[in-house]
């Protein structure tokens, strides 16, 4: 039988489709495997490239390949999707992956080490609070004001006026509402208490990592990024140099070009998110506090604002921090102010 070579896998919760090939690309089989049986089959299989999609659960899979001697490479599903061929099936998407994987110039998604998803963890933790969080104080102050209780924006604002609000007997409050918007009080301490818990336990991981603590002295950046970068990146040696890792994270200019025009759009905004907003807010502050400052990036930000405004200034900056970032994980090197 021909060796194989490269394998497409589709992974799900419970059921697997593998599409196998050769050296060349030639179809040799496909196979339907339980959960149970993925990890005995590949561990009979003389050692080759897996590729899948970035999904949930990939990460572990190519842990646990990439320790039973295969080597392992993750593709982003929209980059996959060109190369499924006919309706929409597992044996279709699978054959899709094996052909993605074959391209020499496919992208790829760096595995995430058990470090790193556990920093990321706490990161969506602390997110999905905020967002919980925000979503009780729009309530409260909606409700109250429906009975004529008006109340700023912003979580500060509900967090003070409310004990003066609940200690209020001329502001129309019935019993009933104020036992409601006393629970409502108690939630709103709890989800304080959980966010800063959840705020100590990225400092501390951050404390505990040498990158991210590396990470942590550039300007700009604190704590949260740092871990926040870590997790997403690792080390960054997966990406070519820091504009390839600025781009990954949707800092560069979107591109409409055609005809030999060149056509530049806002910011592409690809990639993780999160961490993009971290390093926006990260660039806002490094211009709020620059005008003070001699070194060189501060007068570079300054002068930047001054030009292009505010806005094209703070991405500038991200992106300047980016690239930054990269040169520090990759290299590890450290950071230096230039005067």
């Amino acid at each position: 039988m021909t060796k194989i070579t490269m394998i497409g896998l589709d992974i799900a919760k419970s059921v697997f489709h593998l599409y196998a090939v050769n050296h060349v690309g030639r179809y040799i089989k496909k196979k339907l495997l339980k959960r149970k049986q993925l990890l005995a089959y590949m561990a009979n299989l003389e050692p080759c490239l897996i590729a899948m999609e970035a999904c949930g659960g990939a990460n572990y899979w190519a842990r646990e390949f990439l320790a039973l001697g295969h080597e392992v490479r993750l593709i982003a599903p929209q980059y996959v999707k060109p190369y499924v061929k006919g309706n929409k099936n597992d044996y279709n998407d699978a054959e899709g992956i094996a052909e993605a994987a074959q391209r020499p110039n496919m992208r790829f998604v760096p595995i995430k080490s058990v470090e790193q998803q556990d920093i990321q963890n706490f990161h969506r933790q602390r997110e999905r609070i905020k967002k919980e969080r925000t979503a009780l104080v729009n309530q409260i102050r909606g409700l109250l004001a429906e009975y004529g209780v008006v109340i700023n924006m912003g979580v500060a604002a509900v967090r003070k006026a409310l004990p003066e609000i609940l200690e209020d007997a001329k502001n129309g409050l019935t019993p009933l509402t104020r036992e409601i918007f006393s629970e409502f009080q108690e939630e709103l301490k709890s989800m304080d208490k959980r966010f800063k818990q959840c705020e100590a336990r990225i400092k501390s991981l951050n404390q505990g990592n040498e990158v991210c603590r590396r990470l942590d002295e550039i300007l700009g950046v604190g704590p949260l990024t740092a871990s926040a970068t870590y997790a997403a990146a690792g080390d960054g040696k997966n990406f070519v140099n820091g504009r390839h890792f600025s781009a990954w994270l949707g800092l560069v200019p979107g591109q409409h070009s055609s005809g030999g025009k060149t056509v530049l759009l806002g910011i592409s905004k690809r990639g993780d998110s999160y961490l993009r907003t971290l390093f926006i807010h990260g660039a806002r502050a490094v211009l709020r506090h620059s005008a003070n400052k001699t070194d060189r990036f501060s007068r570079w930000a300054q002068a930047l604002l001054e030009r292009r405004g505010h806005n094209r200034a703070c991405v500038a900056v991200a992106n300047k921090m980016a690239r930054i970032a990269w040169v520090i994980m990759a290299k590890g090197e450290s950071y230096r102010v230039a005067v």
